[in-house]
């Protein structure tokens, strides 16, 4: 098992995965983890949902063949958000890198778009876990939502597991709740793809840089002005 630095240090989002399932008491002992996650005044706000085998298949072949049919998204939460300046430029990079690893031309629309939707069947993994957020609830709780995802994803690659945080996995919420049995007190953020990482898959090649600690953090000393 790899220690917390070295988790943090190696997680990364992972596009290709092989067909081999986590075994079902590892799932369970990692969710268990999880829950130890903060929330604002522990109420673990998080809904999870966990698909596996041909429900999850068959969840990815309605989100595939809606965005073929060329159905518009619907998210719960606005999806169309323009990034500015620096967050534009990260944005910008990390797609340079994903589809030249892919050997995908930025203008080549058809392969971008066959891309796109590599999403909506996560990616071919094994597993993935929907993350709700009960109606009543707004961007405070959502919070919480982040940290339970990332403990999760850290506890899966400590353990040689490997994941992929997607926010387009909340585009088609009404065709994930109705496979689901669900109602709209459920809201959908993102959702989380994992298994065990293909080598081969080319997408895996790829590398997003980080902005360094002077670029994030402020960090105040002295006494407060007056």
């Amino acid at each position: 098992m790899m220690s917390i630095d070295e988790a943090v240090a190696t997680r990364r989002s992972v596009r290709g995965y092989l067909p081999d399932e986590v075994p079902q008491d590892r799932l369970r002992e990692l969710l268990a983890l999880a829950q130890l996650s903060p929330s604002n005044c522990n109420i673990q706000p998080w809904i999870t949902h966990v698909l596996s085998g041909p429900s999850l298949r068959s969840l990815g072949d309605k989100m595939v063949a809606a965005a073929e049919a060329g159905i518009p998204p619907d998210p719960d939460f606005p999806a169309d958000r323009k990034f500015e300046g620096i967050y534009r430029a990260r944005q910008i990079d990390a797609a340079v890198q994903l589809y030249g690893a892919m050997g995908i031309d930025r203008h080549d629309r058809p392969r971008r778009d066959w891309a796109y939707r590599r999403n909506l069947d996560f990616f071919g993994a094994p597993h993935a876990a929907l993350i709700f957020l009960h109606h009543t609830f707004e961007e405070r709780e959502a919070v919480d939502l982040g940290i339970y995802a990332q403990t999760l994803m850290l506890l899966l690659t400590s353990r040689g597991i490997s994941s992929c945080a997607q926010g387009a996995l909340g585009l088609y919420p009404g065709i994930i709740r109705d496979h689901l049995g669900l109602t709209q007190t459920h809201r959908l953020i993102f959702g989380i793809s994992f298994g065990y990482e293909d080598p081969a898959v080319e997408a895996n090649r790829a590398r997003a840089g980080r902005a360094g600690v002077e670029d994030a953090v402020v960090f105040h000393r002295d006494a407060a002005r007056a």
